[in-house]
C-alpha cells in the first residue's frame, strides 16, 4: 500500500519524526516563520517563553529577521540552526513514525476544528512555473528573488519542518473527514495547547490497512480524468492534466524545497533519485470545503512613504494605461463603498487620512491584482519604500497610522473559486489570500530527515 501511494499519487508516508515524551510540546511547537513579520515583539515573547527548552524555534529562521540582519548575522543564525538540528538528532529527541499518515485536528480560537492529514509529496509532481499542468500546483505567483535566502537555510539542513498547507477540492468529504469517526482505531500521538493563544492540536497515527485503502481510493477518484473533466467543465476532446493538490500556505517554502531538489538531483544516480528523502516535502493536507477553513485577505503596509505621493502615483499609473481611476477621502473605513467587477475599490489609511482608491473596468479579476500591480511599480520606482503583508485589519490600523506608513485593506476571496481559477487562469497574484488569521497558521511540530541515513 505504501508503494502504491508513492507510485500512483506521489505521496510518501515512510517516515515522520515527532518529539519524544518528556519534551514540552507547548514550548516545542512554534508558529510558521513567515508570520508576524512586522511584529518582532511577538518573536521576542516566544523566545522568552521557550527559554532553554528544546523547541522548533531553534530549528527555523523567523522571517522577521531576514531584513533586519546583515549577511554575517544571517550566516551565523543558519549555521546555528543546522548545528541544533544535528544536536537534537544526536540527543535522541525524536520518535519515528513509519508507514503512516498523521491525522490532525486543530481547534481554533473560535472553537471550530480544522481537520488535516500529514504526509510528504513528490517534488517531481510539483511545478510553480506559469502555465503549469502538474498534479500539484502553486496558487500564487512565485517571486524568484525570495528564494535565495530560503535556499541557504534549507540546502545544508538535515531536517525539514513543515508549515506548508496544501488543499484538495473534495466536496464529498471523502478523504480526511471519515477519519474523525475512526480515532478509536488510531494511536494518539499528541494532544496539547499551542503557545501564544494558538488553540489546541491533536495528532493520530493512521496505519490501519482499511483506513489507508480508503484514503488511497478517494484520492485516486479525485485524481481521475473523468472526475476532473466533470468537476471543472472541460471539453472532453481537450487535453487534460488533472490537478489534485493546490498549495494554500507556504508557496515559497515549497518552491524552495523544489529548487534545492533540482540542484541536488544533478549529483545523484538514477536509482538514488528515486529514493532520496529530499525528493519529498512534508505538508499538511486540508479540504478546501472544511467549514473551519476560512480564507482571509492579506493586507499591505507601505513604509517610508509620503501618502499623498503614493495616491498621486496610483492615479498617474492607471491613468497612463487609459483607465478611469482616482481616490477619495472619507471619515472612516465604514464609509468606503464596496468593490464589484466593474470598479475595484481599495480602502487605505495613513497617519491622518482615511479613504479609498478606485479603478473602473479593472484589468484584473480581483482587487489584490489591481493593487499589487501598482505597488510593484511603486517600490521599483521608489527604492526607499518598503512593503509588508499582514493579517488582520487591526494590524493595518496599528501600523498604517504610524508616521511615514500607509495601509491598504483588501477584500476576502471566495475559497470555492480557488481551484477553478488556478486551473483555468493559472496562479493568482502573490499574497492574495490567507488560510485563516496569523494565529491559525500551522505550527512546526513534526519533522522529517532529508539527508539519507543521517544518524540511522
Amino acid at each position: 500500500m505504501v508503494n502504491r501511494f508513492r507510485e500512483d499519487l506521489g505521496i510518501d508516508i515512510s517516515s515522520v519524526l515527532i518529539p519524544k515524551k518528556g519534551v514540552s510540546l507547548e514550548k516545542w511547537a512554534v508558529i510558521a516563520c513567515d508570520q508576524y513579520t512586522s511584529e518582532p515583539e511577538y518573536w521576542e515573547n516566544v523566545d522568552k517563553f521557550v527559554g532553554d527548552s528544546p523547541s522548533t524555534l531553534r530549528l527555523i529562521f523567523p522571517e522577521v529577521y531576514l531584513e533586519r540582519e546583515n549577511n554575517t548575522q544571517k550566516k551565523l543564525r543558519i549555521d546555528r540552526i543546522n548545528r541544533t538540528m544535528r544536536e537534537y538528532l544526536e540527543n535522541n529527541y525524536f520518535d519515528e513514525i513509519k508507514d503512516s499518515f498523521i491525522y490532525i485536528e486543530r481547534t481554533l480560537r473560535n472553537g471550530k476544528i480544522r481537520k488535516g492529514l500529514l504526509f510528504a509529496i513528490d517534488l517531481e509532481l510539483y511545478d510553480y512555473t506559469k502555465g503549469s499542468s502538474s498534479l500539484i500546483r502553486a496558487t500564487e505567483g512565485t517571486i524568484l528573488d525570495r528564494l535565495p535566502p530560503r535556499i541557504q537555510i534549507r540546502e545544508n539542513a538535515c531536517l525539514e519542518l513543515p508549515h506548508i498547507m496544501i488543499l484538495v477540492d473534495d466536496p464529498g468529504m471523502s478523504v480526511i473527514e471519515p477519519l474523525s469517526d475512526c480515532k478509536h482505531k488510531m494511536n494518539k500521538l499528541y494532544s496539547f495547547d499551542l503557545m501564544m493563544n494558538g488553540g489546541h492540536i491533536e495528532g493520530y497515527q493512521v496505519n490501519n490497512p482499511e483506513l489507508l485503502i480508503g484514503i488511497y481510493e478517494s484520492l485516486m477518484n479525485l485524481k481521475s480524468r473523468e472526475n476532473f473533466i466533470k468537476k471543472y467543465e472541460y471539453d472532453t476532446s481537450s487535453p487534460v492534466s488533472p490537478m489534485l493538490f493546490a498549495v494554500g500556505d507556504g508557496n515559497h517554502s515549497l518552491a524552495t524545497a523544489k529548487a534545492c531538489w533540482e540542484k541536488l538531483k544533478n549529483s545523484l544516480t538514477e536509482s538514488e533519485k528515486l529514493i532520496h528523502p529530499a525528493r519529498f516535502a512534508l505538508v499538511e493536507l486540508v479540504n478546501i470545503h472544511d467549514p473551519a477553513l476560512q480564507f482571509e485577505p492579506i493586507h499591505r503596509i507601505l513604509f517610508n512613504v509620503d501618502s499623498g505621493k503614493v495616491l498621486n502615483s496610483f492615479v498617474n499609473f492607471y491613468g497612463d494605461m487609459g483607465r478611469r481611476c482616482g481616490y477619495e477621502y472619507t471619515n472612516g473605513i465604514k464609509h468606503v463603498p464596496v468593490s464589484d467587477k466593474r470598479r475595484h475599490i481599495i480602502p487605505f489609511l495613513s497617519e491622518t487620512k482615511t479613504g479609498y482608491l478606485w479603478v473602473d473596468d479593472p484589468a484584473f479579476t480581483i482587487d489584490v491584482g489591481t493593487l499589487q500591480h501598482f505597488l510593484d511599480h511603486y517600490i521599483q520606482e521608489n527604492p526607499e519604500a518598503a512593503i509588508d503583508y499582514v493579517h488582520g485589519s487591526e494590524v493595518v490600523e496599528k501600523l498604517g497610522r504610524k508616521a511615514g506608513n500607509m495601509g491598504f485593506l483588501l477584500s476576502p476571496m471566495n475559497k470555492s473559486d480557488l481551484f477553478m481559477t488556478v486551473i483555468k487562469d493559472g496562479a493568482l497574484p502573490r499574497k492574495t489570500f490567507s488560510m485563516g488569521e496569523a494565529v491559525e497558521k500551522r505550527y512546526y511540530l513534526e519533522c522529517r530527515k532529508i539527508i539519507p541515513d543521517y544518524l540511522r
